[in-house]
């Protein structure tokens, strides 16, 4: 499903694009002519954050492109004009202004603001085209692009076309792309396999569930496993979510989406490291076979789990996923899911919230997301709140008795999956966009992606 990157382009000559700001403004007025002046007076250009204006020639044609930014550049800040502007290749001519940091970020910003889901609908308009700045690195920024429209086509897809199966097709064209190796576990095999967990959330559906395990690299690199939560649609099970509950949770298996696709990037640029991919895969259907509340699953680490709530089910499927994640001792462990409403409560959708079990990969893990702007924030895992999710006939319960701190109780739920010994982040993301904004189409979304990868390229290379 990766997408042709169309909205960039080597054409020569191209039409000038001035990035301006409110201290470098003054001197290009200057400089312009009276026509000029004059016309982008009438405009009311200032070069105001967000303000973007075209200029004419005598004869009618787009002579230059002037854009307002913030004193600090924002990735996004060229992320609307994509499709905004008219149909033609687009240069900044002011680049030696910029770093090469931040000609990156924003040729990233144009190519978010460009893509569009065609599966099923022609795009309403092509791109503009941006010719990329000689300075920046061409390869990375394709394959984050190409990395970042995967993920958003994946979440984009109905459940209909994106089942387990689907997504155990996709591990598998990975792994020959990459000349890597996919197994799966795949129906009643997860209880010959010891994940019952795994087996009980997805048992109910006409689509088998599965334990997706991909593998690439030396193994005697620095091992790196990454767990991706993917629930291809939630229903709730027996305690059913409302209609308006259900509307987008074909977005449920966003944090395997966002494992794919991190993986694809790792490999793209060949960090050194032994990877692994998890992803448990299932639908929480309702049906003749579904589990229920009150049930008592014994997970594979061993604890015995009593159901709280049937619509509680991606920490259940994670939960044998970690312990399997756990089992090699990996240098590092990563996770992605769509967890829990709370997060999106506590930092809204725009924000990847995280969690980690060290505080030296949190701060380089935030360390990393300021720095490629890829807005995450660190929640804590609080160990008193650990008895919200006490059961009295279980060593667990899969929903906490409060509505209080529901991401915390559900990453503090993960914890007692993986040993303290081995270092671990949570990432509980909204992985949609509700509405479009400049860079962000409506629909599915990267959160947490680029800031994981900045981790291990800064980490490993």
């Amino acid at each position: 499903m990766n997408q042709d990157l169309a909205c960039f382009s080597e054409q020569t000559p191209a039409t000038p694009l001035f990035l301006l700001s409110s201290t470098t403004w003054p001197a290009f007025l200057a400089a312009q002519t009276p026509a000029h002046r004059a016309w982008l007076s009438a405009a009311d250009f200032s070069a105001k954050p967000k303000q973007w204006c075209l200029a004419p020639n005598s004869d009618g044609q787009i002579a230059f492109v002037v854009v307002g930014l913030e004193p600090v550049i924002n990735l996004y800040a060229l992320g609307k004009l994509a499709v905004a502007l008219p149909l033609k290749a687009y240069a900044v001519a002011n680049e030696e202004a910029f770093s090469s940091q931040d000609l990156y970020l924003l040729s990233l910003g144009w190519g978010l603001g460009a893509y569009q889901f065609t599966r099923y609908k022609k795009a309403p308009r092509a791109c503009g085209q941006l010719v990329l700045a000689a300075t920046i690195d061409q390869a990375k920024l394709h394959a984050e692009l190409r990395a970042s429209y995967w993920v958003r086509d994946l979440i984009n897809t109905p459940a209909t076309d994106m089942m387990p199966q689907h997504l155990g097709a996709l591990a598998e064209g990975l792994a020959d792309h990459y000349h890597g190796h996919c197994h799966q576990i795949i129906g009643a095999a997860l209880l010959t396999h010891n994940y019952p967990l795994i087996h009980a959330v997805g048992r109910a559906s006409i689509h088998p569930p599965r334990l997706i395990d991909l593998r690439f690299g030396d193994s005697h690199l620095p091992k790196v496993t990454l767990v991706g939560k993917g629930v291809c649609f939630d229903s709730g099970g027996l305690d059913i979510k409302p209609a308006s509950g259900m509307q987008f949770m074909k977005k449920d298996m966003g944090g395997a989406a966002h494992v794919l696709g991190l993986a694809q990037l790792i490999l793209q640029q060949q960090l050194p490291v032994c990877l692994r991919v998890l992803i448990p895969a299932v639908e929480n259907a309702i049906g003749s076979d579904a589990f229920h509340p009150g049930d008592i699953l014994i997970s594979r680490q061993g604890l015995s789990v009593e159901i709280g709530n049937t619509d509680a089910e991606g920490r259940l499927v994670l939960a044998d996923a970690l312990t399997e994640a756990s089992s090699e001792n990996p240098a590092v462990i990563i996770d992605f899911a769509t967890l829990t409403g709370a997060a999106r409560i506590a930092v809204g959708t725009e924000i990847a919230a995280y969690f980690s079990n060290d505080d030296t990969l949190a701060y380089a893990l935030q360390t990393a997301a300021d720095a490629v702007q890829d807005p995450s924030w660190r929640l804590p895992l609080f160990q008193n709140y650990k008895h919200l999710f006490k059961s009295a006939i279980a060593d667990l319960n899969n929903a906490g008795s409060s509505s209080y701190a529901g991401a915390i109780t559900a990453a503090l739920f993960l914890q007692a999956f993986v040993p303290n010994t081995i270092l671990w982040a949570h990432f509980d993301i909204m992985a949609f966009n509700p509405s479009t904004s400049s860079g962000k189409p409506a629909g599915g979304e990267v959160m947490g992606l680029r800031a994981a990868f900045a981790l291990l390229e800064a980490w490993y290379c």
